[in-house]
């Protein structure tokens, strides 16, 4: 009798919500995780005494159907009663400011066109919703089940009116920057409703991609995108997350790192059968599901021996070089910036389109910009555990800083850099660099090495037109399923794909289910 029915490699968020949903159904499942914590981009660490943060550090399109069915709020999980503020920072303090519907800090005429912006957007984000909790059928699939997926999407096009239905076919794939200046005026209100698009990508305002359906994407949530911290911060959704694991009889194993997945040969052919760790122990498994990136699953854990080799050509083209790099600051007290009383929203550095692009620029060559373009949040001020009383953590995503920089990353590189970004900063929160009293800085470099993660990519693989929905990550593994029986995917190189949202863990559970039923 084989000890486990499913063993899941990776405890992130969507690790555990496929553990928890095949634990509920009677299977008994071990999840295997690397590191020490479970979470993984999203868990919680001390990055100096008394200081604590995560990389991923709001909420934007968490699925409440996800928190509903695992009963996250019985485990300690309450969503934030109300979203941030986005603030578009400007050096003298006349910041554009985004509340739900409203908007702040420019003229009248652009306050019209966000309202008729926001509500079209909407709509659209409405009518793509249902979908990111299903599996996408691949092309030419013909069961019942998977042509009235289509069907309902199909209608559901039908039901925007042949007007708003065009519009949805061309939007959808059109460059941020051209819906953006087909709408406003104001370059910094372009600058931060594009942010969302672009944010963890390979891509900027001119990208002729997905950056529209990546908003779509994250506006799929219950604030309509807009950003929140929940009561107990990311680590509060983590830990309930876990706990409702725990509850279902999952097996939870850190410090566990996998070597390969055991892959067996019988009269039918290959199947996923275990793994074995990279201490040597082999652990028997019915099903495998990783929750890993797809390149590391095929090309390190499964081997490019058991695979077809234009299903590893594929895997190897995936765009997985991730673009971001965090900087954590941990300040003796509240910073204090421009125009602003409280720090209390999520504020965007960027003053315009151009701005973003030529930060892009810069990294296309493997630099970073000299005027870096950033998010930043001030998370203590949400969740007091993270700082000591009276101190705080600043957390910033500085966007468009390559994997493979130029030279290589040395400690001197990311010196300069974190240097860089807090005069950045400091220019718009005046005494910031008399608060610092200790500065972190995690390029992608540092991410992939931390957190398991092929190229420091935060969604394990860019979120792009040719990798999404019935393509992501790639034709032949895109329905969770893969070229090996007995081996399934559920992670954020999945459908829908990244950020904490929790689709592809529910979605892969219930594939996996409909499998064995």
């Amino acid at each position: 009798m084989q000890p486990y029915d499913t063993i899941i490699i990776g405890a992130g968020h969507n690790g555990l919500i496929c553990a928890t949903y095949l634990a509920r159904s009677g299977q008994r499942v071990l999840v295997l995780e690397a590191s020490g914590s479970v979470g993984g981009l999203a868990a919680t660490r001390e990055f100096h005494p008394g200081f604590k943060v995560s990389v991923a550090h709001t909420v934007s399109h968490f699925s409440a159907k996800v928190v509903d069915d695992l009963d996250l709020a019985a485990h300690g999980y309450t969503s934030a009663p109300a979203p941030m503020r986005t603030v578009g920072l400007t050096l003298g303090g006349e910041h554009v400011v985004l509340a739900g519907a409203d908007v702040g800090g420019v003229s009248a005429q652009d306050i019209r066109r966000y309202r008729d912006y926001r509500r079209l957007l909407q709509r659209f984000a409405d009518l793509l919703k249902p979908f990111w909790l299903k599996t996408m059928p691949r092309i030419g699939a013909s069961s019942l089940g998977e042509l009235m997926t289509f069907a309902r999407l199909g209608l559901r096009l039908r039901l925007l009116g042949k007007r708003d239905m065009g519009e949805f076919m061309r939007v959808a794939t059109l460059p941020a920057r051209d819906l953006m200046d087909e709408y406003f005026d104001h370059e910094l209100l372009k600058a931060v409703l594009s942010w969302d698009g672009l944010i963890g990508s390979k891509m900027a305002p001119r990208s002729p991609n997905a950056t529209i359906m990546a908003m779509l994407y994250r506006m799929s949530g219950e604030h309509h995108g807009a950003h929140s911290i929940p009561d107990g911060g990311i680590e509060g959704l983590v830990k309930a997350l876990h706990s409702a694991a725990l509850a279902a009889g999952v097996e939870v194993r850190t410090g566990a790192r996998a070597g390969r997945i055991q892959i067996l040969a019988n009269d039918n052919g290959l199947r996923a059968r275990g793994v074995e760790l990279a201490d040597g122990e082999c652990i028997d498994a019915g099903l495998v599901v990783s929750a890993t990136d797809p390149q590391r699953t095929f090309l390190e854990l499964v081997g490019v021996e058991n695979l077809e080799i234009e299903f590893t050509n594929r895997i190897q083209r995936l765009r997985c070089d991730g673009f971001v790099a965090k900087l954590h600051l941990a300040l003796n007290g509240l910073p204090n910036f421009n125009g602003l009383a409280q720090p209390d929203g999520r504020m965007i550095i960027a003053p315009n389109m151009d701005a973003i692009e030529f930060a892009f620029d810069d990294s296309k060559y493997g630099e970073y910009s000299q005027q870096p373009v950033m998010e930043i949040v001030v998370p203590s001020l949400h969740h007091s555990s993270l700082a000591p009383e009276g101190q705080h953590v600043l957390s910033a995503h500085i966007m468009y800083v390559p994997y493979k920089l130029k030279g290589g990353w040395t400690e001197e590189a990311r010196a300069r850099l974190c240097e860089r970004a807090v005069d950045i900063i400091a220019q718009y929160a005046p005494g910031l660099k008399q608060q610092i009293l200790h500065s972190e800085l995690l390029t992608p470099a540092d991410l992939e090495r931390d957190h398991n993660v092929t190229g420091g990519h935060w969604h394990h693989t860019e979120l792009s037109i040719d990798q999404m929905l019935m393509m992501r990550p790639t034709y032949g593994a895109a329905q969770y399923s893969t070229p090996i029986p007995g081996l399934f995917l559920c992670g954020a190189g999945s459908h829908p794909g990244g950020g904490l949202m929790g689709g592809p863990g529910h979605n892969a559970a219930r594939e996996i289910l409909g499998k064995k039923s």
